[in-house]
């Protein structure tokens, strides 16, 4: 693929220089440094702040590492997505808008090469960023709560990880096949409005790239079957296939509509 060494130095310098490589991995380990704090001391916050009436007792559940881990995740579906579906959005489409693609364009470059460097580079951020963010809370849960098995923590993150770069690989497919406002339209009802969908009626499909995030909370269960787990992987990586590939035919039969 001609030039692709090139492609991933330009667009690693990209994101060094609007700081995405200094400000997403900020927020998820904010995240997920506030999430097991806010949770060990919340009985405390809301015996000061709450007004209840004096000599009331709340009964707090008991919280577990495990259950820290689960509430995160909850954090990274809704912000963490969010975040990626708007700052990458323009990834593509943004370059043919403001005709930073007539630059690349003229010279010898492959289309493969092009939205494959992309992704790499997307997909390296976003996934350095949330792993950031679950060993910072791991790093808490473990002095705030209790020890949680490493084996499962790594396969929790890594079941998850396969659901952010489907994120990722719908945002850039999408990014390569409509202007930057219908991409991220689009990407949210699919991401995130689908997320709720799932959540409501999913009960009747139980193998979709959807529940890889509740799926990925079984790696802290016992005698629970991985069955579906494997099954929606399967689908899932079969799906990041096909998007790829047709937002590398997007990117091509986009071409001559970039700004000059």
């Amino acid at each position: 693929m001609a030039g692709f060494g090139v492609l991933l130095r330009k667009e690693w310098r990209e994101h060094i220089r609007n700081f995405k490589i200094l400000w997403i991995p900020l927020v998820f380990i904010i995240l997920g440094v506030l999430e097991p704090i806010t949770n060990h001391f919340l009985p405390e916050i809301m015996k000061s702040v709450g007004n209840m009436p004096e000599g009331m007792d709340f009964p707090w559940p008991e919280f577990r590492g495990e259950d820290i881990f689960a509430s995160l995740l909850g954090q990274y579906q809704f912000i963490g997505v969010l975040i990626i579906v708007l700052a990458f959005m323009g990834t593509i489409s943004g370059e043919r808008k403001n005709g930073t693609a007539t630059l690349l364009y003229v010279r010898p470059m492959s289309f493969p090469a092009y939205f494959l460097s992309k992704w790499l580079v997307v997909n390296a951020l976003v996934l350095g960023s949330a792993c950031l963010g679950f060993m910072a809370a791991w790093y808490y849960i473990e002095i705030l709560f209790n020890s949680v098995d490493a084996g499962s923590v790594f396969a929790f993150i890594a079941t998850y990880s396969l659901w952010l770069i489907f994120v990722v690989t719908v945002v850039l497919a999408l990014s390569a096949w409509l202007p930057t406002g219908g991409a991220a339209g689009v990407a949210i009802m699919i991401t995130l409005v689908y997320q709720i969908i799932d959540a409501l009626i999913g009960a009747y499909w139980m193998v979709s790239p959807w529940k890889l995030a509740t799926y990925a909370t079984y790696w802290f269960q016992v005698d629970t079957s991985m069955s579906n787990l494997w099954m929606s992987a399967s689908v899932t990586g079969v799906v990041i296939i096909l998007l790829m590939l047709f937002g590398i035919f997007m990117s091509k039969h986009k071409a001559a509509k970039t700004t000059v």
